[in-house]
């Protein structure tokens, strides 16, 4: 951050959020349909978790992973879409200075959770196809239960720095955002309008960057080594199988790096803000909408765990 960016107060309480400006019959409109996908990812996430939680058969390493990922689903969505919900009937789509850094904080925690989530459930694959027989040695409860710890601890902690580098910028006039949540790129074009700010974006960039392309490029890497290693599998019937496990990991995986990738490799480089907008919107609202299904749909026992749980036995 430049000593001219030190030097100017913040002027700006509050932000004003645009979301999706249209008339308000299809504002109603997008509050019915956001509001029923909203529901249905709580319900299908908690679903998965419940299932885990409840079928003795799914404690296992692979579904301990997917029970928590599913619940971080459930945080994620819950960081950005309520607030996008009571923007769609506000008249004025403000919010304080405050809460906007601190979804800020959570929104991108949580994406940095995500990432390592998909990486260590991509090792977990590798072990159990590539290493079957080192597999139950070294993925034991007690070590996936500290792969989960430090998916949550580090995730809250990757992104704190420019977090905090984002506070200590000047916000001098400026105040509205064309998206539906408190983003990084569109904050970072709203404080370089006062002043120039190229350390803070570089820091922001490269820390994006860094996290999104080490994660995708293990998990891509490991999951060659996973697709490489089912070829060789003897039986059809195995081969299906771990077949069908790791192309749900893998279509989860390219629907999230998909849009990612998109959107914050390059924050504050004046990307299209529409473009911004729907790719945020594709992987912070869509994705944890489809992920129940790709999960379930071609797992048989998590399938048959769901169906107990929708009879409540």
């Amino acid at each position: 951050m430049t000593s001219e960016a030190s030097n100017i107060s913040h002027t700006v309480s509050e932000f004003i959020l645009l979301g999706f400006p249209c008339r308000w019959e299809i504002q109603i409109f997008l509050f019915s349909i956001f509001f029923m996908t909203y529901i249905l990812t709580l319900l299908g996430n908690m679903a998965i978790v419940c299932a885990v939680r409840w079928d003795h058969r799914l404690h296992t390493p692979m579904y301990i992973l997917l029970a928590n990922f599913s619940f971080l689903e459930i945080c994620y969505v819950n960081s950005d879409v309520p607030n996008m919900l009571v923007n769609f009937l506000s008249q004025t789509k403000t919010i304080s200075f405050a809460r906007c850094l601190l979804q800020l904080y959570f929104f991108f925690s949580l994406g940095t959770t995500e990432c390592l989530f998909l990486s260590i459930m991509a090792y977990d694959r590798f072990l159990a196809i590539c290493r079957p027989l080192h597999y139950p040695t070294v993925m034991t409860t007690k070590f996936c239960s500290s792969l989960v710890t430090f998916c949550w601890l580090y995730g809250f902690l990757w992104f704190l720095i420019p977090v905090i580098l984002v506070t200590q910028l000047p916000f001098c006039g400026p105040n509205v955002i064309d998206d539906f949540l408190c983003d990084l790129g569109p904050l970072l074009d709203l404080a370089s309008a006062c002043v120039p700010i190229p350390g803070t974006v570089l820091m922001c960039g490269t820390m994006s960057s860094l996290l999104i392309f080490a994660t995708f490029f293990y998990i891509i890497g490991s999951y060659t080594l996973v697709l490489k290693a089912v070829m060789q599998v003897p039986s059809v019937a195995g081969r299906k199988k771990a077949f069908s496990t790791c192309s749900s990991h893998l279509a989860v995986v390219f629907l999230f790096y998909g849009s990612v990738m998109m959107t914050y490799v390059s924050p504050g480089t004046g990307q299209a803000e529409s473009m911004q907008k729907f790719t945020t919107l594709f992987y912070s609202v869509l994705t944890p909408f489809f992920n129940p299904m790709i999960y379930s749909l071609r797992n048989k026992e998590m399938k048959e765990a769901l169906k107990k749980v929708l009879r409540g036995s």
